[in-house]
């Protein structure tokens, strides 16, 4: 049977989403992955355990992810995913925020979610400029990290 994984993201400029389209092409590489990619405002919760690992992405606003990626995971807390795995991605523009948003997920959704198991360290994309596009060299990034994850869950 196939691992199933969900990659959530929010983008307002479509650079998150290209992000988590590019980790998912990385997680199809591995035999035996069926990867989805869902905008945060579509995602159905209760389907949410159907799901082996959670990936949840958002672009950098003000050093923080977004409010309706923070509220997913709010609500992902109150849902039964104890060993389920998880790892978070984000988009970022200036240098001094690098990391900062997708430590802040990890830290979220290690405390909201009960039994949460990390994936992978979280991963960050620079963009140039506010609306993109993706910097240059950033999308091999994406595809190994969907791959890494994959292979992981396999194993």
């Amino acid at each position: 049977m196939a691992a199933r994984v969900i990659i959530v993201y929010e983008s307002k400029y479509g650079n998150a989403r290209l992000v988590a389209e590019t980790i998912a092409e990385g997680m199809r590489e591995v035999e035996g992955i069926e990867a989805v990619v869902s905008e945060v405002k579509e995602v159905d919760l209760s389907q949410i355990t159907d799901y082996d690992a959670i990936l949840v992405g958002s672009p950098t606003h003000i050093d923080r992810p977004t409010g309706g990626i923070k509220k997913f995971i709010n609500k992902l807390g109150k849902l039964p995913l104890e060993g389920k795995s998880f790892a978070a991605f984000a988009t970022y523009l200036v240098d001094k925020s690098f990391e900062q948003v997708t430590k802040k997920l990890e830290k979220r959704i290690t405390d909201k979610v009960a039994g949460a198991k990390l994936a992978a360290p979280s991963l960050s994309i620079r963009v140039d400029g506010m609306k993109g596009p993706i910097s240059e060299g950033e999308l091999p990034k994406c595809k190994e990290f969907g791959n890494k994850i994959a292979a992981q869950l396999k194993a």
